[in-house]
């Protein structure tokens, strides 16, 4: 894992994206030198469309989740992002040196060299995510404790990440059950300085259950270090490779004394100005959009096209959200808040259409422009739910040290919630986003949106 900007990012997804920009640029200047023999002018007026294209394949790769890392996607699913991938890349290629001089010689022949080009680097990179993997990009990982903590690391180094592996657990000096499976479990005779040595370890997960004094080997541990092993306790571990802080082992010194949850004038500063510039060009790109919604909307159902709702914001004060309404009038006649489900009654036949596209949240942009709410961030709850799940759920608060956002890390990693569970879930990514949250994450969290509105994942 490599952090850029207090962010996780998988080493090797960085190299795949890098490698295939790469090639893909290679490939459209070899365009330029082999039919046409002059190519330095060429590329002098043709080099901002080879980055513009290769900056759109990036975007257009997070929104597809071409990338997406985990054991348990199969070629087929590959395949299929692979497709979505490439309906939306070659109008592109075709488009972007459509806009080369009409006098340039030879025009179609680099539009339809660029479309092959996208066509190969997407080709490559299915066969490369399940048939070139190789045995040198795998990560060998021991985790010293054999219970409950060491059990979740496990599952979760195993759904997280394909390259992963688990070499086996070391058991604790003081503990006394095992939860994981026996024939995994090490019993060594050496040091665990010693046993990572002769095993090739490249990590350490300490998942210890039991921590009272003399279950931590901290010499060993340094020494494990030094030998060039990294070494994680969970809190980080979960941070590093789920982008969560877990609250059930996460402890305030390790909240307090660790690095992060530093907002910061000139973060806030810079932050409020992209919120400004990309809200004002969101308005201006969606406007077609939100003029259609308002038509079906008054024409689907009877009452009004927006509904105003009181939601918490920033340092726990109110405010009042806009969206498209999306549900009857009478959806909350007994007066009772409710938390959306799946298949709601309350949801019109339009409100499951813009609920599933969320363009229901487009006006919220709006709130983004008064400076209420950032265009990434933590949902905005109700206030009768903030207060039911700040006594729930422990450093619920926290998430209201900065702005809600029309879309957050939360979102875009778990389902829409509806349960005090789910919102526990949430509250997770939420707490790392406002540890760790940065333009770099805000980016990340933007191009992971799309491809949350074009496969509709989450909605309610």
């Amino acid at each position: 894992m490599i952090r850029i900007f207090n962010h996780y990012v998988h080493r090797q997804t960085l190299l795949q994206v890098s490698s295939d920009c790469a090639l893909l640029v290679l490939m459209l200047v070899a365009v330029f030198f082999v039919p046409f023999g002059h190519a330095p002018e060429l590329l002098s007026v043709a080099g901002p469309h080879v980055l513009s294209l290769a900056a759109g394949m990036v975007v257009i790769s997070a929104a597809t989740g071409i990338y997406q890392r985990g054991p348990n996607l199969t070629p087929v699913q590959t395949c299929a992002r692979a497709v979505a991938m490439l309906v939306i890349a070659l109008p592109l290629a075709w488009l972007t040196f459509g806009l080369l001089p009409a006098a340039m010689p030879d025009r179609h022949v680099v539009q339809v060299a660029a479309m092959a080009g996208v066509a190969a680097v997407v080709a490559r990179r299915v066969y490369v995510t399940h048939w070139g993997a190789r045995d040198h990009d795998r990560m060998r990982v021991l985790i010293f404790g054999t219970g409950t903590a060491a059990q979740i690391v496990g599952q979760t180094l195993i759904a997280s990440d394909p390259n992963v592996e688990i070499v086996g657990f070391v058991p604790g000096p003081n503990e006394k059950e095992a939860a994981v499976p026996a024939e995994q479990i090490l019993h060594c005779e050496h040091s665990l300085t010693t046993t990572a040595k002769e095993l090739d370890v490249d990590e350490i997960v300490v998942a210890l259950t039991e921590r009272r004094a003399g279950s931590m080997p901290l010499r060993q541990l340094l020494d494990c270090k030094l030998f060039g092993v990294k070494v994680y306790d969970l809190s980080t571990h979960f941070e590093k490779r789920l982008g969560q802080i877990r609250i059930d082992f996460v402890n305030a010194g390790w909240l307090v004394f660790g690095e992060g949850f530093n907002q910061g004038a000139l973060r806030t500063a810079i932050k409020r100005l992209s919120d400004i510039v990309f809200s004002l060009l969101l308005i201006v790109l969606a406007a077609p959009i939100m003029l259609l919604a308002t038509l079906a909307i008054k024409l689907d159902s009877r009452g009004p096209v927006f509904y105003r709702q009181e939601r918490v914001g920033l340092g726990g004060t109110s405010f009042m959200v806009t969206k498209f309404r999306s549900m009857r009038t009478d959806a909350e006649k007994d007066g009772k808040p409710r938390w959306a489900t799946a298949q709601d009654d309350r949801v019109t036949r339009v409100g499951h259409i813009i609920r599933l596209l969320r363009i229901d949240e487009l006006p919220q942009l709006f709130n983004v422009l008064k400076g209420q709410m950032s265009l990434v961030g933590p949902r905005p709850e109700r206030p009768f739910f903030v207060e039911q799940l700040t006594r729930e759920i422990p450093f619920f608060a926290v998430r209201h040290s900065v702005k809600p956002g029309v879309t957050g890390w939360a979102q875009v990693r778990y389902q829409y919630g509806s349960t005090v569970e789910d919102s526990q879930q949430k509250l997770q990514y939420d707490l790392y986003y406002v540890k760790n949250h940065s333009l770099f994450l805000d980016l990340v969290v933007l191009f992971e949106t799309v491809g949350v509105v074009l496969t509709g994942k989450g909605a309610r």
